[in-house]
């Protein structure tokens, strides 16, 4: 077998150490050349009895989990990768009780692993957007109809986005055999401000974009060609909806909705970053996704003190 097709594949081809640990090796070091993570040198060695590579002018030992979202774990690389596969390919996620029970862990560190794949999901790239593009806001949390009466007083103070937290999102349009791609934000204001950095921050100048017809995106005209869409009138007027942004939308909703359930708002854009993931990537093959994202893994680490923290509420996300 060249390389896993499905998730049973996957178990089974990942289920040697061995083979984990090569796999690991071509992934860290992609030329072959085995470095020294402590002094650079080219002088390596390896312990095959514990998969662990030693350099011979520092002694240090060290593995080819250094630098990466698996450094530190005592998890073998075999539940590592089968963690990896699953949250790539599963639609609308897979929550942390899930994962845990299938790995054989707990569910705190099933919630770990998740978050830091997702750390290995997010998008690194500054290259903008050319056009068309669609612009959006949709806003997350709990539904007022949902909650205890004394919560919904003191939290619900207006009607429809208040006490929610607001996610800007850009699409843009797919053309011939490319697929629409989709960057995200989640947003500490909704300002005018706000609203035109995110947009202006990833279009190129000059380019199509679509909104509806919210007035803070009324200043995009000077520098983009800008049309809005009233959604009270019409979803669509020619080449000017925001339908696949929607599209995105409920797709991302539904992951929360009914597979994470419980999210906190200051995770939030990891549970963003995630489905914009599987979005982009979704003409991709179940291996190519897991390629994909094992393949940005390096230089991401994540601890779990800075997932650890807890709002003034001290509420914490267990999806």
């Amino acid at each position: 077998m060249n390389h896993p097709e499905n998730l049973l594949d996957a178990v089974r081809y990942f289920s040697d150490l061995g083979v984990c640990d090569a796999y690991m090796r071509r992934i860290k070091w992609p030329g072959g050349k085995i470095t020294c993570p402590a002094c650079g040198s080219e002088r390596i060695g390896e312990i095959k009895t514990r998969h662990l590579l030693r350099c011979k002018d520092c002694r240090k030992q060290f593995s080819p989990k250094v630098g990466t979202i698996f450094e530190d774990s005592p998890l073998g690389l075999d539940k590592w990768f089968v963690a990896v596969w699953a949250i790539a390919n599963c639609r609308n996620g897979i929550s942390s009780h899930e994962l845990g029970r299938a790995l054989g862990v707990t569910q705190k560190t099933a919630w770990f692993m998740l978050h830091r794949i997702r750390r290995a999901m997010e998008s690194d790239s500054f290259d903008k957007f050319d056009g068309p593009a669609e612009a959006d806001t949709t806003y997350v949390g709990g539904k007022a109809e949902n909650m205890h009466a004394k919560r919904r007083k003191k939290i619900i103070q207006g009607r429809g986005a208040v006490g929610k937290t607001p996610v800007h999102g850009v699409l843009q349009r797919g053309r011939d055999d490319d697929p629409s791609q989709v960057r995200t934000s989640v947003l500490g204001s909704e300002t005018q401000a706000e609203l035109m950095r995110q947009v202006r921050s990833r279009v190129r100048h000059g380019a199509a974009v679509y909104t509806d017809a919210a007035s803070a995106y009324g200043a995009l005209c000077l520098t983009h060609a800008h049309k809005a869409v009233d959604h009270s009138v019409c979803y669509v007027d020619g080449e000017a909806h925001t339908n696949g942004l929607e599209n995105f939308w409920s797709l991302f909703k539904r992951s929360l909705k009914g597979t994470y359930v419980a999210v906190a708002p200051f995770h939030l854009f990891r549970y963003v970053e995630e489905q914009a993931f599987r979005f982009n990537h979704r003409l991709q093959s179940d291996f190519g996704r897991f390629f994909q994202c094992l393949s940005q893994v390096v230089g991401k680490r994540l601890t779990y003190r800075v997932l650890g923290a807890v709002d003034d509420a001290g509420f914490m996300g267990i999806g």
